[in-house]
């Protein structure tokens, strides 16, 4: 993909990569090795009706494997991830950093100085390139829709972490009907709620020790299928591979018409696409890429072959195709194991959900809640104990309220067509602006993938009373806390931003003998980076004390996936040389970990003693435009008087200790 060096540059080892790949089958797959359960039943409820529907099915299956998941996701969507990380706020996230499109000030010059921060693009000019991006920039309302189509995006891919438990765990466990009749569905739906509880209760231990819990059961998952497809294929119909001449396609179109149309559940074979690129986080995209290459693909691949070769042979079979199509003596075993896959194939978006509510998280797009870093090596692998229980109190209603995998999948389908359609547009933009792609290889996969996708939807959105409606209730409900957030956020940030106090005032409070001084180290935060809050003076006004050294301190989540621990915090000072106030911005990217406990504290305050220590007492945020803060360069001040600092710093934090100010407006 021309440009598209915007993926991390980390050097891994074979050691590592295999290592990542491997957990990677027990995390992100299961969805999409799972699909086989229940694809198939949803396109033919009612049994075959002609014998040639099969490889019209089987064709547009295989097509929409090729086209959507291998193509679309693994070589292109993957390449447009964030310093290694993916989803919908990742792309948003790019577009902000190449376009002037955040709703806050987000290319300021203590942005740009984070190594990472500015993206690798090609050297070339394209006039129409820059035609959009300027259309995005000055108009308001097109930033507005930008993040709207963002929170949308993210809101359904929360909506897949409901539902994907749901109709995995549900079309495993009504395989064992097969076996003994006499089980009621209400006894098959009972035994999902509980194995569902049991799902959410493992999440606390986190990505990495899940995913090689999980590693093993899916690559036997895989191997399996594989194996007992290549044998169908082999037995009942080899003919069946004439399947990839995409006519068949055609053929079935123009032989059942409205209702080819209407059957398009082909889209529940792409389940858990999304999930490649929601999940890259806890990974890397060259272990995605080799996972899927070389085992889920194939597999996957060779039992939709194998069950359409086994369906030529036995028409009426089609409700049940995979567990009717088992060798007998295979068929305990391959139940355990469909019944573990599809616990597993939950994991990848439960996980994705932590992720991408971590990426909003940061960049002011969702309440606070807490995140817990689940592995030292891999920051990206979280666990969010509130989402988690929400989640599952969710799966558990659907559950109960639907009760069947056909009720589940017609709501299913629709929050996945929904979430593709928007990451491909999305994607567009990134192609267009940022990689400057060919314009005839844009133009290409809008008429391919594109067009397929928005197919796709006008076909599952036709089943809207039938269930479909379910996603874009959460969607609507997510979407709305989500916007009322940032909105409130944002507010905040502009109130702040428009009644910041004038640096001379600063001055005057410092030297007013009628403030007592506190021996003490302050810590007041705000949101400003540039002026000092409102709060500030409020917080003079009611105490009538200023504490002997004093530090603004401006959490500013970036939007980049990292920032290098080296360049976390950047100090400046503020005011005259004998007063001791200054201004230290730290700096988050939306995967760091943000320790505000007393390893922060220390961290901090070593780095301000080593900033004092190096003489540069001047501003390292530059001036910018209508920075009332800015000050003349300062001189170097010598050696003694920074150590007078150095020690007064040391002496407060030990006589009255460091004090947390944290004010709301």
């Amino acid at each position: 993909i021309p440009g598209s060096q915007t993926s991390s540059h980390q050097v891994i080892d074979w050691s590592s990569l295999l290592k990542l790949a491997f957990q990677s089958i027990g995390v992100v797959y299961g969805d999409l090795g799972t699909s086989i359960l229940y694809t198939l039943p949803g396109i033919f409820p009612h049994g075959v009706e002609h014998h040639d529907d099969i490889l019209g099915v089987l064709s547009l299956i295989l097509w929409a494997l090729t086209l959507i998941t291998l193509i679309k996701y693994v070589f292109i969507v993957l390449a447009a991830n964030d310093n290694g990380d993916g989803g919908t706020f990742a792309l948003y996230s790019l577009i902000c950093r190449y376009a002037k499109v955040s709703l806050l000030p987000n290319q300021q010059v203590e942005d740009k100085d984070v190594s990472n921060y500015q993206l690798e693009i090609p050297n070339h000019r394209l006039n129409w390139a820059s035609k959009v991006k300027s259309v995005l920039e000055k108009i308001q309302i097109a930033k507005y829709l930008l993040l709207f189509t963002t929170m949308v995006g993210t809101s359904m891919i929360i909506g897949d972490g409901i539902l994907t438990p749901c109709i995995s765990v549900l079309s495993s466990v009504s395989g064992i009907r097969e076996a003994a009749s006499s089980l009621t569905g209400n006894t098959v739906m009972w035994i999902s709620v509980a194995i569902l509880f049991l799902l959410f209760q493992v999440q606390r231990f986190g990505t990495d020790k899940v995913g090689y819990s999980f590693a093993p059961i899916l690559t036997i998952w895989f191997v399996f299928i594989g194996i007992i497809g290549f044998y169908k294929f082999l037995k009942y119909d080899p003919g069946v591979i004439k399947a990839i001449n995409s006519m068949y396609i055609v053929c079935y179109f123009i032989r059942t018409k409205k209702d080819a149309w209407i059957s398009l559940g082909v889209v529940l074979c792409l389940t858990g696409s999304e999930a490649l690129f929601a999940d890259l986080g806890h990974f890397n995209v060259h272990s995605i890429q080799l996972s899927t290459c070389c085992l889920v693909f194939p597999s996957i691949v060779l039992v939709y072959v194998g069950q359409a070769s086994y369906l030529r042979k036995h028409n009426l079979d089609a409700g049940a195709a995979f567990y009717k199509s088992i060798p007998g003596p295979l068929y305990w075993p391959m139940f355990v194991v469909a019944v573990l896959a599809t616990i597993i194939a939950s994991q990848s978006l439960i996980s994705a959900s932590f992720s991408i509510v971590q990426q909003s998280l940061a960049l002011g797009c969702f309440p606070r809640v807490k995140v817990v870093h689940t592995s030292s090596e891999y920051k990206a692998q979280v666990y969010i104990p509130d989402i988690n229980y929400v989640l599952m109190l969710a799966c558990i209603g659907v559950t109960l309220g639907f009760k069947t995998t056909l009720k589940i999948g017609n709501a299913y389908g629709i929050a996945v067509v929904f979430v593709m359609t928007l990451t491909s547009a999305l994607l567009v933009l990134v192609m267009v602006m940022i990689w400057k792609a060919n314009i005839f290889l844009i133009i290409t996969c809008v008429l391919t993938i594109y067009l397929f996708e928005l197919l796709l939807l006008s076909s599952i959105l036709y089943k809207f009373v039938e269930g479909g409606y379910l996603p874009l209730v959460f969607s609507v409900i997510l979407t709305g806390v989500m916007y009322t957030w940032n909105y409130v956020y944002r507010n905040k940030y502009m109130y702040e931003q428009h009644n910041k106090v004038p640096i001379g005032k600063l001055r005057d409070i410092a030297c007013d003998p009628s403030i007592q001084c506190l021996p003490s180290v302050a810590l007041l935060y705000s949101e400003l980076v540039h002026g000092i809050s409102p709060i500030f003076t409020h917080y003079v006004a009611n105490v009538l004390a200023l504490h002997t050294v004093l530090v603004f301190v401006s959490i500013k989540s970036l939007p980049i996936s990292k920032v290098p621990e080296e360049e976390r915090f950047l100090f400046k000072r503020i005011g005259q040389r004998d007063i001791p106030i200054f201004r230290c911005v730290v700096r988050y990217g939306y995967t760091d970990a943000q320790n505000m406990h007393d390893f922060f504290e220390s961290l901090l305050l070593e780095k301000l003693k080593e900033f004092i220590n190096e003489d540069v007492i001047r501003l390292y945020l530059p001036k910018s435009k209508g920075d009332t803060e800015s000050l003349p360069v300062m001189p170097q001040i010598n050696k003694e008087e920074a150590e007078r600092v150095v020690q007064l710093v040391d002496n407060e934090c030990q006589n009255g200790g460091v004090v947390y100010l944290i004010g709301e407006v």
